[in-house]
């Protein structure tokens, strides 16, 4: 089961932002990879999705909801899982630019 306790409470303020979002009605395939995908198909999928996220009106609100969720797949606000990790553990923050 889902840590859900760091999620934002239920008001339309705290969602408002992703009806803006430029990845709305793409669906979760462009953002989430499969289980096991490594390499160049994983890659390949990161930078689509980046691609999306790199011209979105709400890239920004979109991180930050990541971040203090601590939203453990998928590409947000820009950045991979794993740099996400980073910016919250401080590896690696002065090398990913948000």
């Amino acid at each position: 089961m889902n840590d859900v306790s760091r999620q934002p409470g239920a008001g339309p303020r705290h969602w408002q932002w992703q009806a803006r979002a430029a990845c709305r009605g793409l669906g979760p395939g462009r953002f989430f990879h499969p289980a096991g995908e490594r390499g160049d198909d994983r890659e390949g999928r990161d930078e689509a999705a980046k691609r999306v996220c790199a011209g979105c009106p709400v890239r920004t609100a979109c991180l930050e909801h990541a971040l203090s969720t601590r939203e453990p797949f998928g590409v947000w606000g820009g950045l991979t899982e794993e740099e996400r990790r980073r910016l919250l553990t401080g590896a690696g923050a002065r090398r990913v630019a948000v």
